[in-house]
């Protein structure tokens, strides 16, 4: 990336983008003190919102919504009509941002392709949900105590005994943990209520899609020699995921093709830190290349439209050393990036894997050609060997542009950098075949083998 290029990715500022994220923020604080006590105040924040698209498709339906909640009239209807215009003014932030970045990078983007005939109504659990989401609207944030938090219990059940309905399940068994660890709700000092927002909207609208999130052609089958960027660790209490950034080369000669595979494992909050990659380790292929920094040749792995492959490690094999600067050096600039599914067109979903070099950096941002773009230090994943010092000595970086706070930041995957005067080269996936620092691996064998205890313990359990 050139200071040109991050230049005019800076300077870009598309007009009403502010304006659509004060929409939502109004929006938003009707959540936190429930549509059962709306004021005149949040009446007009709902029929602000209701204005913003009412040249869109959406608009009627809206509009009816904003006026019938206003005098205390909630259906599931309107409540999935007001979580549709948030989703659109989101998608509309989000899809000028990504336009931004697309515009600067002179990076392709495919377009995404008609839905398919439209899928029945959800039924059966999505009812329940709906039946919650309408209750958590009604109370607001404040209004929620434990015995509306512990009415998802059989819903979320429910929804989890059905394989196709996951991921509602997973998203409000999350809602749901998160407002039952911030109780009592009603004297929190403050409260996330754009998360909680943004959790609650996703929620409706994947329950009137039969939980598919979004109408999505079929996977295409897709078969070549994939080349790793980098990979970004995502870790929670009960689960990592290690979401692997990388160009394809499709066989047969097509275009190269940016996409993106996930491996995920559950967990326990005791394991963290390097530990956590042996959670991973049922995926040796993926694991070997991103320690060895080597390219993968894939044969019929499913790709999504929005540019996700679905991993299966017995379908890849290790092939040459293949460099993740050189990739981004030679093949970022031509490789077409996958469409966004119209229900993940959200700012902060954004993530772009680019290049900089030349930059300097105060380890707080990096400055290029008189230009100064944040860094994302915050997501640098405890696993791995890459560390703020590094990034500070560094001179460059693959990593993901990302729109977030309402200013573009980068999160680094790799580096090169000076220490004690070497240069060395630094991937977030270096440990992933386990740790190669001598001092770090000392530390953790000291500390113990988190895995291997709970693994015992739990082999003893079952044996009894």
């Amino acid at each position: 990336m050139l200071g040109v290029q991050l230049a005019a990715l800076l300077d870009a500022d598309p007009p009403g983008v502010s304006e659509a994220l004060d929409l939502v923020a109004g929006f938003d604080d009707t959540l936190v003190h429930g549509l059962a006590r709306l004021g005149e105040e949040r009446v007009a924040a709902l029929t602000a919102l209701a204005g913003a698209v009412a040249a869109s498709p959406l608009g009627p339906a809206v509009a009816e919504a904003a006026a019938k909640v206003a005098v205390g009239s909630v259906t599931d209807d309107h409540l999935a009509a007001l979580a549709g215009a948030r989703t659109a003014l989101f998608g509309a932030v989000h899809d000028a941002r990504l336009a931004d970045l697309d515009t600067a990078l002179g990076r392709t983007r495919e377009a995404w392709p008609e839905p398919p005939a439209a899928a029945p109504e959800g039924l059966g659990p999505l009812v329940g949900a709906r039946s919650w989401l309408r209750e958590l609207a009604i109370a607001g944030w404040r209004g929620v105590g434990h015995d509306l938090i512990s009415a998802a219990d059989q819903t979320i059940e429910a929804l989890l005994a059905e394989p196709e309905l996951r991921r509602p399940a997973v998203l409000l068994d999350g809602l749901a943990a998160e407002l039952r660890a911030s109780s009592p709700i009603a004297t929190a000092e403050r409260l996330p209520s754009r998360r909680w927002a943004d959790l609650w909207a996703r929620a409706l609208t994947l329950s009137w899609d039969g939980g598919r999130g979004g109408l999505a052609p079929p996977a295409e089958s897709v078969s070549g020699r994939l080349l790793i960027l980098g990979v970004d660790v995502h870790e929670h209490g009960t689960a990592v995921q290690a979401q692997v950034h990388a160009v394809l080369e499709p066989v047969g000669g097509a275009p190269a093709r940016l996409v993106r595979t996930s491996v995920v494992a559950a967990k326990v909050d005791t394991i963290v830190g390097p530990a956590v990659w042996r959670l991973l380790h049922g995926h040796p292929q993926l694991m070997a290349a991103l320690a060895e920094h080597r390219a993968l040749e894939v044969t019929d792995l499913p790709l999504l439209a929005g540019g996700d492959l679905v991993w299966h490690d017995d379908r890849a094999s290790a092939g040459e050393p293949a460099d993740p600067f050189a990739t981004a050096r030679i093949q970022l600039a031509d490789a077409l990036a996958p469409p966004v599914p119209p229900l993940e067109r959200h700012p902060v979903r954004i993530a772009e894997p680019v290049l900089l070099e030349g930059y300097t950096t105060d380890g707080s941002a990096l400055e290029l050609d008189g230009r100064t773009l944040p860094l994302d230090l915050d997501r640098l994943p405890a696993c791995g060997p890459l560390t703020p010092a590094l990034v500070a000595g560094s001179s460059a970086c693959v990593g993901l542009l990302r729109w977030d706070g309402g200013r573009w930041a980068l999160q680094p995957l790799a580096v090169r950098a000076t220490v004690k005067r070497k240069p060395v080269e630094v991937h977030g996936g270096d440990w992933a075949l386990g740790i190669t620092d001598p001092k770090v691996a000392k530390a953790e064998a000291r500390a113990g083998d988190a895995v291997a205890v709970l693994r015992e313990r739990a082999g003893r359990l079952l044996r009894k």
